[in-house]
This record gives structure tokens, sequence and C-alpha cells, in this order.
């Protein structure tokens, strides 16, 4: 909690909380201006509970986020933290058992066999070993309740059941009815509380098929060598959110579990909330449940040789069989120093889909098949990214010119002040668009806390950007984009590294399907008030009348902010004109009598607004979005484009080429194949 010399910037609220057999007083922090109206709680164990109450929808965007992730791992244990959020879904001694006590000691058996195996170099011994693991985990799995954590998930109607580690964290989500906030709770405190490793080595297979996967996917491969370019002494760098093939071979659920021991403790982790609940009753569900884990009073910190100057192009290769391209990379602080704003800017400037430096001069002037740019923000470096798909009979190396050219720009301040303004503009578009959702609220939070960002500082952060000026950035951009970046050249060509990891035979485990926990069916036995539906009724919700020529018009005021949306539908599509799906892409390039495209591109930014026209086999839609305040400005210029659109022949002729080179490049995408498949 604040001391109290700091009240005048972070306001301390004092509320009782009604509901308890004995007044007790909770204390919460919130920030002035704070758009989300943030209570930020710290449980008398250390726990972080961020909330925003967002009453649109009577459902709770939940995110259990803990501060640790990949660079965490032990050098000699890579893949560890990505490897045990796995196992977070695998149950506790309540649940995911039919009979814990029995299934103990053969889980235990397993552990020991795993320690010996990994300790073990002969093959045909490991082999052995291997029969013994997979003979008692058959034996194990007899017990096993699988798949029962999505179970109970379905059981309280959540949505989204998922996690992700990062490098610098991993976070479990869930989005819930609003009244099935106990339930959440108490099935959340439970995993977290008395996680039990079970299924290893079934789970184990799923790791190693998602290593083996991410050795073809070229992309994963070339953000890997980018990091390892930028930070040769941090874990950015030196190893991988997966980890490393010999470390996969060799897991230790010992380790394991010292390491859930080690981070998986309240005070480094945070709950973060949004959506329809009242403040006052969550904190004290969260505090029922999540109080009592016990608190961790030594909490490992990283410490980390610091990172060479770079002062020459630091280049490197990928060979896969994508199509090629390249991305440059320079490095620079966490998300915590004072130049995030200024690459969050910067970023924008570059590339932001509509009237950025590479935008503009590169895709709108069709000189590369595809382009963009933006910062990598992460906790303890960031890495500002460039990226470029080369045209047909385009080199890398030219595609790598063309990207230094627009930062040459950015350097002699060859763009429009009003470009500044107009970023500023789609930030503060950007930002309310994240406040739409309790997803985007709750992520925010997410960040905030991992990163350790104060929330002041996070709700402030756009009010300080706005305040950059024109020299201010140009001094900027002189002093840290010189020479000191990193360039991977992702090349056509069979890649020699590309190993997979030999999965060992596995006997099929005993599924239990029909099986469920008493701790299931007391989930589902559980009381809740029914959320009563409300439906949409035309005639009083929407306001409807008649447009020149008897066109129908449905419409609704939004009153929750700044934001607007016009579609236009058209009852013809693909099967009416094939042409139709060409065409629209062409729309991108053309401009008006009286507009150049770039002037009409430039303008809508200006505006923070935007449109889309796209087609289904059966309509045409015509989508235009933003800020409400520009919508008159915006919708005429829309339909000035529309109806005075110029014939741009050798910009045509481009896109016919582009078009055949991203049809070639999609064969080669395993991704894109898969989506066809």
């Amino acid at each position: 909690m604040r001391k109290i010399c700091q009240l005048i910037q972070l306001s301390i609220i004092i509320l009782l909380v009604s509901g308890c057999s004995k007044s007790t007083l909770s204390l919460y922090e919130t920030v002035p201006n704070d758009p989300l109206n943030t209570r930020i709680y710290t449980l008398d164990n250390g726990m972080k509970v961020y909330m925003s109450v967002n009453k649109e929808t009577p459902r709770i965007q939940t995110y259990i986020a803990v501060r640790v992730g990949g660079k965490n791992d032990p050098s000699t244990n890579t893949g560890l933290a990505h490897y045990f959020e796995h196992l977070m879904f695998k149950g506790t001694p309540k649940f995911g058992t039919q009979d814990y006590e029995k299934e103990k000691p053969l889980l235990d058996q397993i552990e020991g066999l795993f320690e010996t195996y990994g300790k073990t170099t002969d093959d045909a011994a490991r082999k052995e070993i291997y029969k013994q693991i997979d003979s008692l985990s058959y034996e194990a799995s007899k017990f096993a309740i699988p798949n029962e954590y999505d179970k109970l998930m379905s059981a309280i109607g959540a949505n989204g059941t998922n996690a992700y580690t990062g490098f610098d964290m991993t976070v479990y989500t869930e989005d819930i009815p609003s009244n099935q906030i106990e339930n959440w709770a108490k099935i959340q405190s439970e995993r977290f509380s008395n996680n039990v490793i079970r299924g290893f080595h079934t789970e184990l297979e799923t790791v190693y098929e998602e290593k083996n996967m991410s050795l073809t996917r070229d992309s994963r491969k070339v953000y890997e060598k980018l990091l390892a370019s930028l930070f040769p002494n941090h874990p950015y760098g030196t190893q991988t959110v997966l980890g490393t093939q010999e470390h996969l071979k060799n897991p230790s659920i010992t380790k394991i579990k010292e390491y859930y021991k080690t981070w998986y403790v309240p005070n480094n982790m945070a709950i973060c909330l949004s959506g329809d609940f009242d403040p006052d009753q969550m904190i004290q569900v969260i505090k029922t449940y999540f109080g009592t884990m016990p608190k961790s009073d030594s909490i490992p910190t990283l410490s980390l040789a610091k990172e060479p100057e770079i002062t020459e192009p630091v280049q490197a290769e990928v060979l896969g069989l994508e199509a090629e391209n390249l991305v440059l990379g320079w490095r620079f602080p966490g998300v915590t120093a004072d130049s995030t704003g200024m690459l969050d800017l910067i970023g924008q400037i570059m590339s932001n889909g509509q009237a950025g430096l590479i935008d503009l001069n590169l895709i709108q002037q069709q000189k590369v098949l595809r382009a963009n740019a933006g910062t990598y923000a992460m906790a303890d470096y960031s890495a500002f990214v460039m990226m470029a798909t080369p045209k047909q009979g385009q080199t890398l190396e030219q595609a790598k010119d063309l990207l230094l050219g627009e930062i040459e720009k950015l350097k002699t301040g060859d763009f429009d002040e009003s470009l500044i303004e107009a970023s500023i503009n789609n930030l503060k578009l950007y930002q309310i668009y994240r406040m739409e959702s309790n997803a985007g609220r709750a992520n925010w939070f997410v960040n905030s806390f991992i990163n350790g960002v104060d929330w002041k500082n996070a709700v402030t952060k756009l009010d300080r950007t706005s305040k950059i000026t024109k020299e201010e950035l140009v001094a900027f951009a002189k002093k840290n984009f010189g020479n000191n970046y990193a360039v991977v050249y992702k090349r056509q060509g069979k890649d020699p590294n590309e190993l997979k990891i030999a999965k060992p035979a596995i006997t099929p485990i005993v599924m239990n399907r029909d099986t469920s926990s008493a701790f299931l069916e007391e989930i589902k036995a559980a009381k809740v008030t029914p959320i009563e539906p409300v439906f949409l009724d035309y005639s009083k919700d929407m306001g409807q009348f008649k447009a020149k020529s008897d066109i129908p018009v449905l419409y609704k005021q939004n009153v929750t902010n700044d934001l607007f949306d016009i579609l236009y539908v058209y009852e013809m599509g693909n099967n009416n004109d094939k042409l139709l799906g060409t065409a629209f892409q062409y729309l991108k390039y053309l401009g008006t009598s009286k507009m150049t495209p770039k002037q009409i591109q430039s303008e809508f930014y200006k505006l923070a607004c935007s449109f889309d026209v796209f087609s289904s086999n059966e309509r045409v839609y015509v989508a235009l979005s933003g800020l409400g305040e520009n919508m008159p400005k915006a919708l005429a210029l829309f339909e000035e484009l529309l109806a005075d659109a110029q014939v741009n022949k050798e910009a045509y002729t481009n896109l016919a080429a582009d078009i055949l080179k991203n049809r070639s490049d999609a064969k080669l995408n395993q991704g894109a194949n898969f989506n066809k498949l």
C-alpha cells in the first residue's frame, strides 16, 4: 500500500464492505482520471487484484497472471515454464482423479523413474526405463479423469479456457458468467494451491509435437534468430520459451515441482478482472479462496550481464521452405523505460496500416509485397522491428534498403508534422477500442503487472506521448537508429537443423470418460441466481427510417464512447460477379479526380477513421468506422472515393503481379495449406 506522502498522486479509498458478519475495512488503490475506474487490491499474502466494472454483458473476463516465463527457466531445463502451463490443467487431489490415495504412490514412482531416466545416457537402458514409466503411467491412468478441468469450466458456462506462456509471464484465461464468481474462485484456488502432476508422459508428447511443429514454422525461426542476435547474454536470446530438444527429452517432474513451489506464490501473482460484478462482493470471494495461499519470502531475481553495445549490423540467415522475407531489429530498454511512449509513436508513424511512411511510400506505391513495423515490448528489453516480403524478382537486400530508407526519412524529419498529431489521435482511438472489451481491459492489467508498470504510469502514458514534439522524435531517431541493428534474412532452402524429436512409444491410457470426481459433482450441484435473458426488440431498441430510393436504415446511438460504425450491405456477392474481390483490392490504390491515393489515405488517418470493402459469395459489405466526432467528414470523403474512383492501369498491373506472388507464397506456407485443407 502506498505511503501517506504518495496520496497526492494516488488516492486510497476506504469503504465498508457489506455482507460481512463483522465490519471489515478493505483498502484499494485508484488513479485519478482512470478511464477504467480501476480498483487495485493487495491481499495480506501479497496477491494483486485488478478490477474494472463493465455492465455491458453479464460476463466477466478473468486472467490469472504469474510473473514467470521462459526467461526464468534454468539454463539446464529450458521449456519448463511452458511445460508446466500444460500441467496446470491436469487437476489436484480433489479433481482429475477418482482416488488420489491410490493414484499418488504410482505418480511418486513415475517421478522417481523420470529422475533416473534423465541421468541415464545409455540408449538401451533409457528405453527400458521408459517402458517402466509407460507401464506405471497406464496403471495410474486407471484412477485419473482426463480433461476434468474442461468439464468444470463447461459446468459453470465458461468460454475461452486457455493459457499462454511468454518470456516474462504465464497467464491463465477464462470468460465466465457473472453469476458463477464463487464457483470460479473455488476451482481456481484449488488448482493454483494444490496442483498434481499427472498424465506427464502423454502431455510430454503434446509438447514434443508443439516443438516439432515450431521447427517447420519459418516465422518462429526468424523471431528466435532475431532475439538471439539482439540479446546474446539475456534469456530472451539465449533460450526459447519452448526449450531445447535435449532438455525436452530429459524432463524432470522433481524440477517442475520445485519450479511450481518457487514461482506460483501469491506475491508473484495477480488476478485481473473486467466485467459485470460488484467489486465489494468480488474481493470478499477472492479473499476467501485465495487469501490463505502462503506468501513466499524468497522469490528469485534474475542477475544478468549487460548486453554489449551493437556498433555494426549483426547479420544472420534462416533457411526454410516458405517464401523469402527479412526482419530488421534495434534493441531498446524494457517497458518501464521512458522510451516506450516514443517507440509507440514511431511505430505509428512508420506503419499504421493507412498513412505511415511504410504504408504510403512502400505499400501504396507497390514497392514491396508486404511490410510493417512495430515494437516487441518486454519487461527487461524491447526491440523495434521492421519486416518486409519482397516482390517478384526483388532481392532481400533491396527490400532491406527500402526499409532503411524509410528510417532515414524519420531521422531527417522528412515527413509532415501533422502525421504526429494524427498518430496520437489514432493511439487514442486504439485505447478506446481496447476499453470496449473486457478482454482488452483485463489484458491491460496483465501487462501492467507483468512488466512492473505502475498503474498510474500506464493510465497517463498516452498523455505523456501526446506531448512529444517532432524535434524530440527526430533527435531520438538520430541517436538510436544507426548501424546498431540486427538483420535476419529468411531464405528458401532445406534447414539442416530441422531435426525433429523422436517421440517414444506410448501405450494408450485409460480415458475414464464417463466418470467424475465429487468436486465436479459439487460444482454442478451449486445453486446460482439465474441470469435473465434480455432480447432485442427492433421496434423499440433500434431506430429505423428510409433513405433515398427507399433504402432501409437501422441505427443505434453509441452512448458509451465516441466511436461509430457504419455498414452498407448489398445483396450481391462473388457469385454475382467474380471480379468483385479483385476490384475491392484495387480500390485502395485509387484516387479521385481531386485527390491522390496518398492524400486520401492520409486524410482518413488524420480523422482517425478507416474504411473497408469486402465481399462474400452472397453479399458485399462496405464498412466505415472511427472517431464519432469525425463521422461526417469521413462519410463525405468515403462516398467521394466510391463515386469518383479513377482508373490507374499501372497500379492494376502491379496488383495482378502481387496477387500471383501472394498465391505462390501461400503454397509454400504450412499454415495456409492447412487452412485450405
